[in-house]
């Protein structure tokens, strides 16, 4: 079933809303890098240097933002099919790679659903926790896994279904 409105060769609908939480992912991924320098870079100075006073606040934001950086580096590493690859049959046809891949693809996937069930458990144990030095909620840091699981699930439904189509389709 295509979710299509514009015709047979348009993308589908899930196709382009994916396409564009990608698109937001990356903005995001940009923005939190960006905004990771600010207290990374107030932590060097202050240790080095006694113009700057030492920011507690900043050793767990950069915390917070890493983890977050990570997670949503994943999602879109995993959105790309840009994780460690290793070509071990160079010259298989485009059905023994779209094969390769699925097999890939769904060990991918059980990590996937490994880390959007015990992250959902492990953001729930955090739901009245809060961080000692900045006060900030633990869940905000928590959500990152079930999000992260969640969103690798989403691209990999795309992917697997393009392997499919491949695996199963019209010989060429």
């Amino acid at each position: 079933m295509s979710l299509s409105v514009n015709g047979p060769d348009s993308p589908s609908l899930w196709r382009r809303a994916l396409a564009g939480y990608h698109r937001c992912l990356c903005v995001l991924l940009a923005a939190m890098l960006a905004v990771l320098i600010v207290p990374v870079t107030l932590q060097i100075f202050s240790r080095f240097t006694s113009l700057i006073p030492h920011y507690i606040w900043t050793e767990e934001m950069a915390r917070f933002l890493f983890v977050w950086t990570i997670m949503i580096g994943s999602i879109v590493g995993v959105r790309e099919s840009a994780h460690f690859d290793v070509d071990l049959w160079p010259r298989l046809s485009g059905r023994g790679n779209a094969l390769l891949r699925l097999f890939s693809r769904f060990c991918v996937l059980l990590v996937g659903l490994v880390f959007l069930w015990m992250g959902i458990e492990f953001t729930e144990q955090a739901i009245y926790r809060i961080s000692e030095l900045a006060e900030l909620p633990l869940w905000i840091i928590h959500l990152a896994w079930p999000v992260a699981g969640a969103s690798w699930l989403l691209f990999l439904g795309e992917q697997i279904i393009d392997d499919l189509t491949i695996l199963f389709g019209p010989r060429a």
